[in-house]
């Protein structure tokens, strides 16, 4: 049964991932807790056990977001290639930062993070294109902060690459195609730092690697791995403005969920 619900939650994430470009990540990390909790997994571990398997799973969720994306010429790799320098370092201070945080408080702040971005999708909040895009180091940097954030949150960044590219004038098709290609650095960097912080965790349940689920990543990746390339048709032939303000609905109440 639990694993069936993984299933259905990767076909969600996977949706989302092809469609908006926010890795799925959202929405896995809140889910995830809510299963974890129903399994008895220790309080102590369980909020970092969810951002970790999430971060897991977005690596598969963006293989095949960006080979649908790629095969539509979307994806700009230089921008890709600078941010990611930022990414691998900034994911890696994300990791030790959530680490540091405890669960419940982990948890608050993931509650918050989800509202803002429930805010920000429902009233179509977007910055205007008013600069172009920065060079080497500002791309880099750009990364370091979205990096930082992604690993803390547990999600693959669109939700902050994409305002950010689309903010320094990049066509919003292309901002969610080279978001989707970030997501795969910030998610592998993210998932192994998890990895090597919750190796040999006596609280973790069987079939942990590290603040990892095994069986929660398997779930998730086998149908997410299918629906993004699916999400990511859908954005190119969609106007997700409906789909966008029912997700935000949903944000807004896994957020104050969250925080009560």
């Amino acid at each position: 049964m639990e694993f069936l619900l993984y299933m259905l939650l990767g076909a969600a994430a996977g949706v989302l991932a092809g469609l908006f470009g926010v890795g799925g990540g959202i929405i896995i990390v809140p889910v995830l807790v809510f299963s974890f909790t129903a399994q008895g997994v220790e309080p102590s571990v369980l909020t970092h056990l969810a951002v970790g398997t999430s971060l897991a799973t977005i690596i598969f969720t963006s293989i095949n977001s960006v080979l649908e994306h790629q095969r539509k010429g979307a994806v700009l790799w230089p921008v890709f290639t600078w941010m990611t320098l930022g990414i691998l370092l900034g994911a890696g201070f994300g990791s030790l930062t959530a680490a540091a945080i405890q669960g419940p408080l982990l948890q608050k702040i993931i509650g918050v993070f989800a509202i803002v971005i429930a805010i920000q999708m429902g009233l179509e909040l977007k910055p205007k294109a008013s600069r172009k895009v920065p060079g080497k180091a500002g791309l880099t940097a750009a990364g370091g902060v979205i990096g930082w954030a992604s690993a803390i949150f547990g999600i693959g960044g669109g939700s902050l690459t994409v305002p950010f590219l689309t903010w320094r004038s990049v066509p919003i098709q292309q901002a969610v195609a080279t978001s989707s290609a970030c997501g795969l650095p910030i998610a592998a960097a993210s998932a192994l730092s998890f990895m090597l912080i919750g190796w040999h965790n006596p609280a973790l349940p069987q079939w942990s690697l590290g603040f990892v689920y095994l069986p929660a990543m398997a779930g998730i990746a086998i149908t997410s791995m299918f629906f993004a390339r699916f999400g990511a048709r859908l954005a190119h032939k969609l106007s997700p403005r409906l789909l966008k303000r029912l997700f935000a609905l949903l944000l807004l109440v896994v957020g104050v969920n969250f925080l009560i």
